[in-house]
Parts: structure tokens; sequence; C-alpha cells
């Protein structure tokens, strides 16, 4: 049976790993980090997921796919989602926990659709437009979201849906977005390039990375080195510290593309997830 594995995250509470591969339908995978067993979802989507987000200091984590619904797992009890959530017309691309409030979860879908939901009332709380790739809050307050869409990054208020800072640059479609630990700095790559921005500065682009044809697809701070970037490329990782002369190490990873990247704060731990059916732990 191939496996293609898509995307990676680490819980922040339980030494486990979810990945979300492709076989006849959609499954998650959720290895224990010690023992390296697994367990299979009985139940998963009938299309494509898209992203995996954890509840924060809970074992809830939430689930985006191409069949246009959101579900609520729990890690503890994965046979079966604990509910779906529907509501968006398209494809839903990516999904996010708020970090403080935890009751709130926003996605979003290839209409440029932002939803914000109360995850206790199974309920949408608001309806906006602005994102078609990624979303992702604030980390520690959560007063900004960043959305991406197109080739550009937008962050949005939270509490009154404005616009604060509109991040242009990129020529090519922004592939992924992350946020440092601080909630500083948030980064943004597509296939050609790095970027890195301070939400301090109004936006302002402060570093810029060109691939020199790698064709980087996935990004993530390292939680032990805050001002040091890993991109996931084809075949390899590119460790960028943009603070010390803009230096990057190159380090062979996987067969494949580097589809995702995810950290622990907790253990310092990055997990790479490639089309090369095959997910690496990296200290």
């Amino acid at each position: 049976m191939k496996i293609l594995v898509v995307l990676a995250l680490l819980s922040a509470v339980q030494n486990v790993i979810l990945l979300l591969s492709e076989t006849m339908n959609i499954e998650v995978l959720i290895w224990n980090m010690e023992t390296f067993q697994s367990i299979n979802t009985s139940e998963g989507h009938s299309l494509l997921i898209t992203d995996v987000r954890f509840k924060p200091s809970s074992n809830l984590f939430a689930t985006s796919s191409f069949d246009r619904t959101v579900k609520i797992w729990d890690a503890e009890r994965p046979n079966k989602s604990l509910y779906k959530l529907l509501g968006h017309s398209e494809q839903v691309m990516s999904v996010d926990f708020h970090p403080s409030k935890s009751e709130l979860l926003c996605s979003c879908d290839r209409n440029n659709e932002i939803r914000l939901w109360n995850v206790t009332r199974f309920s949408c709380t608001r309806v906006s437009k602005g994102a078609t790739k990624q979303v992702r809050f604030q980390p520690r307050c959560g007063k900004l979201l960043a959305t991406a869409a197109r080739n550009s990054v937008s962050l949005i208020d939270v509490e009154t849906d404005s616009l604060q800072f509109y991040l242009k640059g990129h020529t090519k479609d922004v592939l992924s977005i992350c946020w440092d630990a601080s909630g500083k700095y948030i980064a943004s790559v597509s296939e050609d390039s790095a970027r890195i921005w301070s939400a301090m500065s109004g936006g302002k682009c402060i570093h810029e990375l060109r691939s020199d044809g790698n064709k980087f697809q996935s990004c993530t701070f390292h939680p032990g080195y805050s001002q040091l970037l890993i991109i996931g490329g084809y075949q390899s990782l590119v460790l960028w510290s943009p603070t010390e002369s803009d230096k990057t190490w190159s380090v062979p990873a996987h067969n494949g593309l580097v589809a995702a990247l995810a950290d622990s704060q907790r253990t310092e731990m990055v997990a790479s997830a490639s089309h090369d059916q095959c997910m690496k732990l990296w200290k």
C-alpha cells in the first residue's frame, strides 16, 4: 500500500506525531515518538487532508480537507472524529487554533473565505475574506492572524477583523508561513524565495533568501534557536540564519520534496514529511 506523507505535526502535550497519508482514502496516522508504534484512525476524510493543528495544551487536534470539512479529533481516542464542522463551499486549505482562546478555531478555503469557529458550541462565529492557502495565529497573545493568499501575506486583527499589514514582495504564490515563538516575526516561503517580516515594524521585510532553483515548499523556525529558519525544499533542508550574515547550510534530508515541517518547543525537535513516503525527526 503506497503512503504519501503530506503533513506532519508534533504534539506539545504528548510525545506523538500526526502524519496525514494518502492511500485509497485519506487517513490520520498517529505515531508514538517513544515506542514508534502507530495507530490508524478508522475514519478519515473522503479527500486529501490539507492541514493539521493541535489545540494548545490539549490532546485535541483539527484537520482540514479538500472534502470541504474540518474535523476535530482526540489523540487519545483517535478511531473516530469527535465532530465535523460544515460551512465551507470550497476545498478547505488550512486550520489553526488560537493560542489562548481555547474555543477559537480558524479555517480558510480556496475561495478566499476565512471562518472563525467556536469549537465548544460547534458553530461558525464569523465569515470574512483574505486567505486561500494558510492561516496561522500569532503565538502567545493571538492578537494577529497571518493569512497567505496567492503571492502575499496579510496580518489581520483578530478582534476587529481589520487588515493591519499587507506583506507583498513574493513573485510566486506563498506556499507556507510560520511565526517565530515570540510572535514578533513571521516567515513566508514561495518556490523561489523565503522572506522574514517584522510584525513590530509595520510588516517590513527584513530578510530575503533566494532559492536558487531548490524549489522551497515549507518552513518552520527552529524551536531551540529562534533566529534560525528551517526551509524544506527538494530533497534537502536549508538552515538559514539571517542574523549571522545570511549564513545557510544545506542538509540532505529526503528523496523527494519536503512537503511539511513541524517543531516541538518542549523537545526542541523538528519533523519533516516528504513525498518520498518518509517522515524524519531532527534534533
